[in-house]
């Protein structure tokens, strides 16, 4: 039991050295070395846990991702409509993406290039929740009269993984205050009018898990 918990420490020292030298130089000029440094472990406990680059950098996106289920998950019951669970889930990635840094890479490695084999759609993930979550919104009658859940998509992706790619430089791309400014700038023209009311863009309780 102690060596399988020291082993589980090593792997997760090693994913999170991997994804802080993954942030900084780039999957492409990332060594292995400066990972096993960094994590202060040797090259050989490096490769007995990780056969190579590729696949600490697929552990780093598995990771990112399951942070990115779990998101989604606690929001789609503990918020009182689709939209409000969207806003709450938008807080809880951009809060993430803010101070983790395994988050962080793993939506960089996931949209960077060349492409590997098995890389994970981070990106693609979300864009999926968010498709899905907004055609709950528009069967529940919680969209403005002629705005359609694919046009609502469409902005809300494109949004979030602007403030994604533009927080990587500038942390203020990510804050709540930004967060809030694009719900308050977008809700009045998105929401039904009997609904906009109960909606809070600055994100309710039900957002909290994804923050801390």
């Amino acid at each position: 039991m102690v060596k399988q918990e020291r082993a589980a420490r090593t792997r997760q020292a090693l994913v999170q050295a991997a994804a802080e030298v993954f942030a900084q130089d780039g999957f492409v000029l990332a060594s292995l070395n400066s990972i096993s440094r960094r994590a202060g472990v040797s090259n050989g406990a490096l490769h007995f846990h990780f056969e190579s680059k590729q696949a600490l950098a697929r552990a780093v996106e598995d990771e990112a991702a399951a942070v990115v289920r779990a998101i989604a998950a606690p929001a789609a019951g503990g918020a009182p409509n689709p939209l409000q669970r969207l806003i709450d889930a938008t807080h809880a990635l951009m809060g993430r993406l803010d101070r983790d840094v395994v988050v962080r890479a793993g939506f960089e490695l996931a949209g960077g290039l060349p492409r590997r084999d098995g890389a994970v759609d981070l990106r693609g993930q979300w864009q999926g929740w968010v498709e899905e979550v907004l055609r709950d919104a528009e069967r529940e009658g919680e969209l403005a009269e002629g705005v359609s859940a694919a046009d609502v998509s469409v902005t809300v992706v494109a949004a979030t993984v602007g403030f994604e790619l533009l927080g990587a430089d500038d942390r203020t791309w990510t804050s709540p205050d930004t967060i809030v400014q694009f719900w308050d700038l977008l809700l009045p023209r998105l929401a039904a009018a009997d609904g906009f009311g109960r909606l809070v863009s600055a994100g309710t309780p039900a957002a909290a898990p994804g923050r801390t």
